[in-house]
């Protein structure tokens, strides 16, 4: 994705499938050819509109500046049994993970879109109709008479897209995750000195010997988000593909501001099992971040033994100076060799 193309990552469209070309009606009228009778010939099949998708695109914003898609319409029958052409099929790109769902405000998940190459027919075109040579019969040697061709199918659609990625960087605003993301990839995210600095979600490939994978940014997550409160729940289904959750937790602002990390880290758990229960079974990394701002680092044993009681495995990592990072990247990729591909739970809002 260009670094000056906004990131759309869901819109509503209308497609328009092509309509069937109109039947002909004609009669033959050559010298020589006595009883010549009905020569129109059938109209040709409207277009259908096909989104397929494809892993070189990252945002929906080509659908945003096109909310509207017509595919070609059929050609009318001709004289002389010639057929019209057929409309030509639309076929609309889309970035891989897209799903789509009916615009009406339907739960129910029309197609999934997960793999590059995926194809999925929104809408059908109409048929063309027939010409008067296709009402000949033994008593009605001459008809007259010729058939319209079908309207397409319109519909309209909710495209939402899912980030297909490995790894999930979640936690509270300003923890650190663009940070982190931009030290074990080329990802170059917003970083600032304040909360809500990422504002749409980011990739990055991180690299451990000669594997790779994918690691996301999911901006910071409030108490309330499954709700709607803050940046809300509309990043939260960029979570559930993902494999792996780390769990950013900042040690740097509690050392400052005396804050309760383990409700912190609770609350961004009671988030992610009210949005989407499975997400609370995905294997899940703490990482204890920004470490170069923790004067007492025995004060943290506590809370490392309570997560390490609950089965988490925790790493101390400071993005700033690189500790902790050789041992995190190794956490990732021994977790995602023993977690199966994630399976995508029910669909979200």
């Amino acid at each position: 994705m260009k670094s000056n193309e906004p990131f759309v990552d869901e819109v509503m469209v209308s497609v328009f499938a092509g309509d069937g070309g109109d039947g002909c009606v004609s009669m033959r009228r050559e010298k020589f050819v006595p009883l010549g009778g009905p020569d129109g010939g059938d109209g040709g099949r409207g277009g259908d509109v096909f989104l397929v998708a494809d892993r070189n695109l990252a945002t929906l914003i080509e659908q945003r500046m096109n909310r509207k898609v017509h595919a070609e319409s059929g050609a009318a029958g001709m004289r002389r049994n010639r057929n019209g052409c057929d409309g030509v099929d639309l076929v609309i790109a889309v970035p891989v993970g897209t799903v789509v769902f009916a615009a009406d405000g339907d739960r129910e998940l029309l197609s999934d879109l997960s793999q590059d190459g995926a194809r999925w027919r929104a809408a059908r075109g109409g048929r063309g109709g027939r010409g008067n040579t296709q009402f000949k019969t033994s008593t009605r040697q001459t008809p007259d008479t010729a058939e319209r061709g079908r309207p397409g199918q319109i519909r309209e659609l909710r495209l939402s897209l899912k980030l297909l990625a490995d790894v999930g960087l979640v936690g509270f605003p300003n923890a650190g995750k663009s940070t982190l993301l931009g030290r074990i990839s080329d990802a170059r995210p917003r970083v600032a000195a304040y909360p809500f600095t990422t504002l749409v979600p980011c990739l990055g490939v991180a690299e451990v010997g000669d594997r790779r994978f994918v690691v996301a940014d999911i901006p910071g997550l409030i108490e309330g988000a499954s709700r709607g409160v803050g940046l809300g729940d509309r990043f939260l289904r960029h979570v559930e593909r993902t494999r792996v959750l780390v769990h950013l937790v900042d040690v740097g602002s509690w050392a400052l501001e005396s804050r309760d990390l383990l409700e912190g880290y609770e609350a961004i758990r009671k988030e992610l099992g009210s949005y989407q229960p499975a997400l609370l079974e995905r294997p899940e990394i703490v990482v204890l971040s920004k470490m170069d701002l923790v004067s007492d680092r025995e004060s943290l044993k506590p809370l490392e033994e309570t997560l390490q009681q609950r089965g988490r495995q925790v790493v101390r990592v400071s993005a700033a100076t690189g500790e902790g990072i050789d041992t995190l990247l190794q956490a990732m990729q021994s977790s995602l060799d023993a977690s199966a591909p994630a399976s995508d739970p029910e669909p979200g809002a």
